[in-house]
């Protein structure tokens, strides 16, 4: 009998670990399935809000798009950041992720509504998703040694506290709930900064960015960018005539969501940033910009194959797809400062990065003028080619033909 005891014990430790302790974070592992079918829900959620985006493309549109992708892009760095410090690949771990998914699931199906009659339920929905991310943090917090046991509670309680006023803005007019949403998204990021930044030690900090989180944050730019971008454009060749123009527009439209695809990778992605604590928050950060700026930019899309044979483009419609290109070259450039590279190859990234800036506020320029569709996707492709020529030119120039054997 003790050695079936025994034995049965031996499995349930296996099956159910207790959360993993700070500091005996895995440096090197790969992601699993189990993190790639989370994001894929969270993905779902991504592309209900761009969807809904493209329908309502004001400002009115643009802030509850921002506010929503805000909450969810906070839930999913949470998540993300969890099992990477403290998940282990057992049952405690999946369950644990199919709890998040299960409350995500009807979160995604509220986002089309959440400006107006299914904000209540988004609210609720939401409340619950960061109190189960809160009780996540808690558990893990019990097995904190006492330097972390401080910092861990703030972090408990701000995540508990933001559950709380998601929850109660459901009793909100539609507007009032969605200012709420926004402003909470930002308090709870500045709170996220000040703990992290602040009370947790430095190092522990900058040794939390491992290889499988930057593949983590690199797949799902890939699958925003590649996805939402050719999602727009099928949506809007599906609902117009097939013709030459709108093909046309609808494959440099393409082209140009390859561009920051392009982009990212090219320059910060895949990339570690440097070990202190200020340049791993740097680098969690402006991720936040990068894929919002990209999931509006695939929303935009529709409305630039449906314009296709305008005289002008629409003015939301190149707003948001110029404004979006803008966002995503200046914000990856902040992103590459936070990285071992940019300190590695400075006669790169320098120009690279004040290149960048320059083909940004052409980008607004561009949106400014409103040329047709054609064009700007053409103009907009042309913008994003030029820095990674100056990177190629760069690249020649100091190229160094390595010495015969």
């Amino acid at each position: 009998m003790t050695s079936r005891q025994d034995q049965w014990s031996r499995v349930r430790r296996q099956l159910w670990r207790p959360p993993r302790p700070h500091g005996e974070q895995p440096r090197e592992r790969v992601v699993g399935p189990l993190e790639l079918f989370y994001d894929l829900v969270v993905v779902v959620l991504v592309a209900q809000a761009a969807h809904h985006l493209s329908g309502e493309l004001d400002w009115h549109g643009l802030g509850l798009f921002a506010a929503v992708f805000a909450l969810v892009w906070i839930a999913w760095l949470n998540g993300s950041l969890h099992h990477e410090l403290h998940g282990h690949e057992d049952a405690r771990g999946r369950s644990m992720f199919l709890l998040q998914i299960l409350v995500l699931v009807p979160l995604g199906a509220f986002i089309p509504g959440a400006g107006d009659e299914r904000g209540a339920a988004f609210a609720v929905d939401a409340g619950v998703l960061f109190g189960v991310l809160a009780l996540l943090w808690l558990l893990a917090s019990r097995s904190d040694t006492p330097e972390f046991r401080r910092p861990s509670m703030l972090y408990v309680t701000g995540t508990a506290a933001c559950a709380v006023v998601l929850a109660a803005s459901a009793a909100l007019p539609a507007d009032a709930r969605v200012l709420t949403w926004g402003a909470l998204a930002v308090v709870y990021l500045i709170g996220f900064v000040a703990v992290i930044g602040r009370a947790i030690p430095e190092q522990v900090v900058a040794l939390s960015v491992t290889d499988a989180l930057t593949e983590r944050f690199g797949l799902f730019i890939i699958i925003i960018v590649l996805g939402e971008n050719v999602t727009g454009v099928v949506d809007g060749l599906a609902h117009e005539p097939t013709n030459a123009v709108t093909l046309a527009v609808g494959l440099v439209a393409v082209v140009v969501g390859f561009g920051a695809w392009w982009t990212y990778f090219d320059f910060a992605g895949h990339r570690l940033p440097r070990s202190t604590r200020a340049c791993a928050l740097q680098w969690m950060m402006v991720h936040l910009p990068i894929t919002a700026a990209v999931a509006a930019m695939g929303a935009a899309m529709v409305g630039l194959v449906e314009h296709a044979h305008d005289s002008r483009t629409p003015a939301a419609t190149a707003w948001v797809l110029c404004g979006g290109a803008a966002v995503v070259l200046c914000a990856t450039m902040v992103l590459a400062a936070s990285t071992r590279a940019w300190s590695e190859n400075l006669g790169l990234y320098r120009p690279l990065a004040r290149t960048c800036v320059a083909m940004a506020v052409l980008c607004v320029g561009v949106g400014a003028l409103r040329p047709a569709p054609l064009v700007l996707g053409l103009a907009l492709v042309l913008l994003f080619g030029i820095p990674w020529g100056v990177a190629v030119a760069n690249r020649v120039a100091n190229y160094e033909e390595e010495p015969a054997t």
